[in-house]
């Protein structure tokens, strides 16, 4: 088995091209949780790969085109209208929109910089019966309590209740488990255990 540092460096240097090796940096990534700390220095790098589902992606996107193309140039309008009007300083609409404007503005950097930087993940059949990025998975407690989530990027998981970061302990902990493996989380409430009842993938 490669070592840990060495797909570090693939990954400091974002020579990780290929799906095969990324599915093997997950499968390390695993292999040395037992040994390496649950924050900082692991976390560090798992979000370096700056993973992403293809519709996650999509979604970004097309959030780039719509405050870009339609949203921005809407706000403009109003800010210029609401200048003509005079004294800006008691222009609430003015104050308003130009604040929005800078949201805006804020936004489309930020995804102009993060967009280039994602590495979208397709499918593939090599993925089948384990749990890596994408998987759709459920789990159940002792206690019959169960839970079904899909492990995606940190970009995707807003407004989801059934999404999970794959930099999240839950995600971590499942990373290259098999159904009917339990597994370990630990959380501020102390360890838990799980076990896996079913892992999916959308084609």
């Amino acid at each position: 088995m490669l070592s840990f540092n060495y797909w570090l460096n693939i990954i400091e240097n974002k020579r990780l091209r290929h799906h095969n090796l990324l599915i093997r940096l997950l499968l390390n990534v695993t292999v040395h949780l037992a040994s390496m700390p649950t924050t900082g220095f692991l976390i560090k790098y798992i979000m370096k790969t700056n993973l992403i589902t293809p519709e996650g992606y999509r979604k970004l996107q097309q959030e780039h085109d719509h405050l870009w193309f339609e949203k921005r140039p809407e706000i403009t309008k109003i800010v210029n209208w609401a200048a003509s009007l005079g004294d800006r300083s008691e222009n609430a609409d003015y104050t308003f929109n130009k604040r929005l404007l800078r949201q805006i503005d804020r936004r489309v950097r930020y995804l102009r910089k993060r967009l280039p930087d994602l590495k979208v993940i397709e499918y593939n059949p090599q993925q089948a019966g384990k749990v890596y990025f994408g998987a759709w998975v459920e789990i159940e407690n002792d206690d019959g309590e169960t839970k079904y989530f899909r492990i995606v990027g940190p970009d995707e998981i807003y407004e989801r209740n059934d999404y999970i970061s794959i930099d999240s302990p839950m995600a971590r902990a499942l990373l290259g488990k098999s159904v009917d493996d339990d597994f370990m989380v630990t959380t501020p409430q102390g360890d838990a255990q799980w076990y896996i009842n079913r892992i999916e993938y959308q084609a």
